[in-house]
């Protein structure tokens, strides 16, 4: 006898597979925690699998989870064309919204995924670049709303969340040992600014190893344990780590994440989006 699986309850294992939280999972699927944790309970006694390792803290995926998952989004993503195409939406338009390199990952592509499911005919374009330039494309009218990185907040905007900058490095590198301490940052960033100014003032030197207008490389390099970098807390990707570093290198300070929102951003699918990008990165 055929069985079905359960598209709400794998979109809730998705979710939380890609922001790494119940909590967050929770805000974008528009449930209680609880609702979320019965859902993905639901599947694994379904499937007979553990999904999550729940021996110890965050959301870590089992082996079974890791085979789930890309196959879980693929019957989404099917699900949501058949959706899009049969019904008659009733929003149509485009949102361009700009975010930075920075803060991409991990709450974006989630966000766009389940704004995609409920307003399927209307566009995001995405602009992902530094603050400032999205600053000057906002001004200018070619952004409707924009995330910032900033140390500080313009008129108009408001402060989803404030987060701690970190070293990172490859996975057990010894780059930070290093005197002079390489570092690799892209030419705009705006957190290179005050990483050189605290190994200033501890007197500890550095040198430039990398620098590039893309993030990408800057990546690569550290992950090859090459030089160090930093990121805001919870934004680390899968191929570098944060640096145990036991004071050796300085204490740095935090970070806004800011949102702009344009007058012209009006209507239900614009507001929708607000909300789960506030979900997202508001969280904590």
């Amino acid at each position: 006898m055929a069985r079905n699986l359960d598209m709400t309850a794998l979109r809730a294992f998705v979710t939380v597979a890609q922001v790494g939280s119940v909590t967050r999972a929770a805000g974008l699927l528009h449930l209680t925690q609880s609702a979320v944790s019965m859902q993905i309970k639901r599947l694994e006694e379904a499937l007979g699998r553990a999904l999550f390792d729940r021996s110890g803290r965050g959301v870590v995926l089992t082996a079974d989870g890791e085979q789930l998952l890309g196959r879980a989004r693929r019957m989404l993503a099917i699900n949501d064309e058949i959706w899009s195409r049969f019904t008659d939406a009733a929003f149509e338009g485009e949102i361009a919204l700009g975010v930075p390199n920075d803060v991409v990952y991990p709450a974006l592509p989630p966000v766009l995924q389940r704004f995609h499911a409920d307003f399927p005919r209307m566009k995001v374009t995405l602009h992902s670049s530094y603050t400032q330039r999205l600053k000057d494309m906002f001004r200018r009218g070619d952004c409707d709303l924009i995330l910032t990185t900033e140390t500080a907040l313009d008129a108009g905007g408001e402060t989803l969340a404030t987060l701690p900058l970190v070293w990172v490095g490859a996975p057990g590198g010894q780059a930070w040992r290093q005197r002079p301490l390489r570092l690799a940052f892209e030419a705009r960033n705006i957190f290179r600014i005050e990483v050189e100014a605290a190994l200033d003032a501890e007197g500890i030197a550095w040198e430039m190893a990398v620098t590039s207008d893309m993030t990408r490389t800057i990546e690569v390099t550290c992950a090859a344990d090459l030089a160090v970098h930093t990121l805001l807390e919870g934004t680390v990707p899968a191929t570098l780590e944060p640096i145990d570093h036991g004071g050796a290198l300085p204490t740095l300070g935090s970070m806004r994440v800011n949102l702009y929102i344009a007058d012209t951003l009006r209507g239900e699918a614009g507001q929708a989006l607000v909300a789960l990008l506030r979900q997202a990165y508001g969280a904590g």
